[in-house]
């Protein structure tokens, strides 16, 4: 498989990583670290599940395909639902910088890139190469994405994370109905 396929298969893992950091980075004003941290789950997670995929390869593919829209739906949605919810708390440790919920995010948003590993088992693709190249491109539009919500999020009050529940919930629900 040669590189610009490679690239455009990235781009398209990249896309639901890249909205979900841009909606954290106008809901946290996220610090140039903080968009580092994003972009790296994100990007570890992507390269990764597309490794594990491959490694894990024919057996589990059926398995994977009929839930791993479903799996990434409930998780994403349970976020934004959450973000919804603290958006009309008063106090605003809710809307602290969370390891953790990124960590969520991170698994929900690379289901697809275990999918596209498994596809590389399937037609005997060599994985180190594309999963690195999965992992850049998302890290890097990670971070983009981070770093403009940061500047988008100093635009809006309180309204933009309920503005990123629904969008994380609109992306639960586009994984669904894609597949």
């Amino acid at each position: 498989m040669n590189f610009i396929i490679i690239f455009f298969i990235a781009i398209g893992l990249a896309m639901d990583a890249c909205v979900i950091s841009i909606s954290k980075g106008m809901v946290h004003k996220t610090t140039v670290k903080q968009a580092l941290i994003i972009a790296l789950l994100f990007g570890i997670f992507q390269g990764g599940m597309t490794i594990i995929g491959w490694l894990l390869g024919i057996p589990i593919q059926n398995i994977v395909s009929k839930f791993a829209p479903w799996i990434a739906f409930i998780l994403i949605s349970i976020i934004g639902i959450k973000m919804i919810y603290e958006s009309f708390q008063d106090d605003k440790q809710s809307s602290d910088f969370s390891i953790k919920e990124l960590t969520v995010l991170a698994v929900a948003t690379s289901i697809d890139a275990f999918v596209v590993g498994i596809s590389f088992a399937i037609i005997k693709t060599p994985v180190l190469n594309p999963a690195i190249i999965i992992g850049v491109v998302t890290f890097i539009l990670s971070f983009i994405g981070a770093y403009l919500g940061r500047r988008l999020g100093h635009l809006f009050g309180r309204e933009i994370e309920i503005l990123g529940g629904a969008i994380l919930i609109g992306i639960g629900i586009f994984i669904l109905i894609g597949y």
